[in-house]
């Protein structure tokens, strides 16, 4: 399956377009499911990142030429996402995972992608956050004890930082600010003790900022420099990847897993600054781009350089993923609604 830059499109028109990107498999996604044994299990599979990552597994396990399981597991509070999913063939499963009994019903794989989780709202219901970010986490790494588990956590976990250092990796001091963040510590935790006292070898992927067009870093700046509204330079660089390498690095993640957990930091190759990105969206759009407030010296930022050393570099590069959310802004394209904050220093989401 070709993932060569010329198959990229120079501008996504539409969300059919935008799914398919996002499903669709690279090179390096079909080996890895070529030579992975066993069923896969996602679980979380009705958010942002879910239905395209378990589409996105099972067209690798076909272009493999595998018989796998690809099995979506979350609440499916919409019937469409459900139905979408069956229709692409992935098996589905309504569970609530805050009950472990429901829990304890789902199907055995030797293979786990865990996305569940909650951010948004997550200071106007602190007790709810932790419960989904830390008690769901227990009653999957009980009922999972044994299979490689890949857990989606944050870049949040990680404390601010001088921009000129690069950005947090792998060897640096956790340091949340705020309850989210410390919630989303309180999940890599649970997924570490069981790893140690259970030998679950497991990957801590340390997401900072997936970019879809619909939501992320890139859009959130894009969208107040189209709008007309001054952007927040209290934290004056962020990082950015496109959601469909972030999908793959996940994918393959599922080979490094270790006991105890291993953290990854995944996200794509630079740090970008908010004024530079927001004059460049300016310029695109013909309009003025606004600041407010004094710039900042402390960033949320990560340093990817050691997952792209292991599972290669993005093959969506930024200038690329600029382009696209442009144009998606420009020609009237969806918004989730879901601004990712990344511009609040005191951790309140």
């Amino acid at each position: 399956m070709s993932t060569q830059p010329s198959a990229w499109p120079e501008a996504v028109r539409d969300e059919s377009t935008l799914e398919g990107l996002l499903s669709r498999p690279s090179g390096a996604d079909v080996e890895f499911l070529g030579g992975l044994r066993g069923d896969v299990v996602v679980l979380g599979a009705g958010g942002k990142m879910g239905p395209s990552l378990a589409r996105r597994l099972r067209q690798a396990a076909d272009a493999a030429g595998v018989p796998r399981r690809v099995i979506a597991v979350s609440r499916f509070s919409s019937p469409d996402a459900k139905e979408s999913l069956e229709a692409a063939g992935v098996e589905t499963v309504s569970c609530d995972l805050l009950e472990p009994s429901a829990v304890d019903a789902l199907p055995d794989a030797p293979n786990v992608l865990f996305l569940a989780g909650v951010k948004f709202g997550a200071s106007a219901d602190p007790a709810l956050t932790w419960a989904l970010n830390t008690v769901v986490p227990a009653n999957v790494a009980r009922r999972y004890a044994g299979s490689r588990t890949v857990v989606f956590s944050t870049g949040n976990v990680y404390p601010l930082v001088d921009p000129d250092t690069g950005g947090c990796t792998e060897q640096d001091p956790v340091g949340p600010v705020g309850e989210y963040a410390q919630s989303c510590l309180g999940r890599e935790r649970i997924f570490e003790h069981h790893s140690r006292t259970r030998g679950t070898p497991c990957l801590l992927f340390r997401l900072f900022y997936a970019v879809d067009l619909r939501y992320g870093t890139l859009v959130d700046v894009a969208r107040r420099v189209h709008d007309g509204r001054p952007l927040d330079l209290t934290v004056p660089c962020f990082n950015a990847i496109w959601q469909g390498d972030a999908l793959s690095y996940a994918i393959r993640a599922l080979g490094l897993c270790e006991s105890p957990p291993r953290p990854l930091v995944v996200t794509g190759e630079h740090v970008l600054p908010v004024r530079e990105v927001a004059m460049h969206f300016g310029r695109r759009f013909g309009r003025e781009a606004g600041f407010a407030g004094e710039e900042g010296r402390l960033a949320l930022l990560g340093n990817a350089r050691e997952c792209h050393r292991l599972l290669g570099w993005p093959e969506v590069g930024t200038d690329r993923l600029v382009e696209w959310v442009a144009q998606w802004i420009v020609s009237g394209g969806r918004s989730l609604g879901k601004p990712t904050g990344f511009e609040k220093a005191d951790g309140r989401f």
